[in-house]
């Protein structure tokens, strides 16, 4: 990313890793961190897979994890894979023969589960076929499903048995002379996790693939996920992020957009800062941010929108916002464009005029973006 000489307390140096590619889209090095998330319909039933794969993409999925437990779902994977406007990770769990099938079937990676996937022997088949039909691999211990030689030695699930695990598995790719492959240690604890893929870190250069497992509903998964993912992501770990939830595969999207968003990693769509409302508060705030978080959802466009609910801090966060509305009295606000004070709107009406708004001032950023492109 690039430094912020004037606030450096906002700068985040990135770990170093290898640059992979998952399809078209590039995991590592230099490449932004991508976001993914996973489908929960069944795989046989590619109607019902694909539109989900479809609304996913439309919410800012860079890449999509398909669950492939049977032959029934990798046979359907290759019409998924041709259908899906963005690259297919297949999850391949117990069976070897469905990483293969996955490979065959044009999935961009496979995600292998270590703990599961059986012998080297096995696992060297999968990786031919991955090498066969240019697919990446994803390493994913969890855990919840470490080997038990593992839980042996070290008597329940820690990080040191995760990342001892991950890199057992790196040495068995590597010594078959593949390297397209990333890793995750995901764990449901928040604290174990950190603590693996802070130690995995340390200890290879290749890409990782940043989640908290099962982290639960919409709220407290929300949550926890950006504890765990955001404390990594400050720290410069982690080149992609899943974000579990038990929930609509969008609200994933959406909670990863939101986590890169703060830590100033990714943008895309509209950041709007709110106030919690108070006795202040000129207009419905909570309401209105209701409101306008749907009537915005179809602007891709990264940019800034201040919606304060009374005069006390509104003008100053409307100074550093492309469009700001701050409540004042008599029923309407004052509305300010690119940090500056411009005219007053009815409170009856701001909701419209703001999405116009927005709208006009995407346009505006969009084609100053496309001649910066050009010269």
């Amino acid at each position: 990313m690039s430094l912020n000489h004037i606030r450096p307390w906002r700068n985040i140096y990135r770990r170093e890793s290898r640059k992979i590619h998952v399809g078209n889209v590039p995991v590592g090095g230099d490449a932004p961190i991508s976001v993914q998330t996973m489908t929960n319909t069944l795989t046989s039933d590619v109607k019902a897979t694909v539109e989900q794969v479809q609304r996913a993409a439309e919410a800012g999925a860079d890449i999509v994890r398909v669950s492939v437990p049977d032959e029934a779902s990798s046979k359907a994977l290759k019409e998924i894979v041709r259908e899906s406007p963005v690259p297919i990770v297949a999850d391949i769990h117990f069976h070897y023969k469905r990483g293969i099938e996955s490979a065959e079937a044009g999935a961009a990676c496979l995600r292998i589960n270590p703990g599961n996937i059986g012998d080297e022997k096995r696992v060297k088949e999968v990786i031919n076929a991955a090498r066969d039909h240019n697919c990446s691999i994803r390493i994913g211990v969890n855990a919840g499903s470490l080997e038990k030689h593992l839980l042996e030695k070290y008597g329940e699930p820690c990080p040191d048995a995760m990342v001892e695990s991950g890199l057992d598995h790196i040495r068995i790719l590597q010594d078959h002379d593949f390297h397209e492959f990333k890793i995750s240690v995901k764990a449901s604890d928040v604290f174990m996790a950190a603590a693996a893929y802070q130690q995995l870190a340390d200890q290879t250069d290749a890409p990782i693939h940043l989640g908290i497992t099962e982290a639960g509903g919409l709220m407290s998964g929300t949550i926890k996920s950006a504890i765990g993912l955001g404390n990594l992501l400050w720290m410069g770990i982690g080149d992609t992020i899943r974000v579990s939830l038990s929930a609509d595969p969008v609200e994933e999207v959406k909670v990863g957009y939101e986590i890169l968003k703060t830590l100033g990693l990714r943008h895309r769509g509209v950041n709007i800062i709110s106030c919690p409302s108070c006795a202040r508060q000129g207009f419905d705030v909570i309401k209105t941010v209701e409101a306008l978080e749907k009537r915005l959802e179809h602007i891709k466009t990264p940019m800034s929108l201040s919606i304060i609910g009374c005069v006390v801090n509104g003008p100053g966060e409307a100074l550093m916002t492309d469009v700001g509305f701050t409540g004042g009295g008599a029923g309407s606000g004052m509305v300010y464009l690119a940090g500056k004070a411009s005219h007053k709107m009815s409170n009856d009406k701001m909701i419209d005029h703001i999405v116009e708004e927005v709208e006009k001032r995407a346009e505006v950023i969009e084609a100053d973006q496309s001649q910066d492109a050009a010269e």
